[in-house]
């Protein structure tokens, strides 16, 4: 079954860089997309990037747009979001998650995700 965990996140001052890690067990997380989202206390969560199987189609929120860039290692079964000039904003518990759906639909962003990890949180503060 697969399992996903995120790591990477922190305390970091604005205009400053993280990147988290979307890791799982074994190769299952090759054949799925993987979403990464977000949820800043007090609001509703909302995807930030997204990347499909092969890699070749990616998505991004139009807030992080230029700042992130979302990428994936299948030797290494693991996708990252590399965070640049953070700001604020984007303090929030990022979660990654696998598509969900047909074994076709899997392997594309989409609108549903399942599993989720746990997250990990992201703290953009001076």
């Amino acid at each position: 079954q697969l399992q996903l965990v995120e790591s990477g996140g922190g305390l970091v001052q604005p205009g400053g860089s993280l990147r988290l890690s979307c890791e799982s067990s074994g190769l299952l997380l090759n054949g799925y997309a993987i979403g990464w989202f977000r949820q800043a206390p007090g609001k509703e969560r909302e995807m930030v990037s997204c990347i499909s199987a092969n890699g070749g189609d990616t998505k991004y929120a139009d807030s992080v747009k230029g700042r992130f860039t979302v990428s994936r290692d299948h030797f290494k079964f693991a996708a990252y979001l590399q965070m640049d000039n953070l700001i604020p904003e984007d303090t929030a518990v990022y979660y990654c998650a696998a598509r969900s759906g047909s074994k076709s639909d899997q392997r594309f962003c989409g609108d549903t995700f399942d599993p989720w990890g746990r997250g990990t949180q992201v703290t953009v503060s001076s």
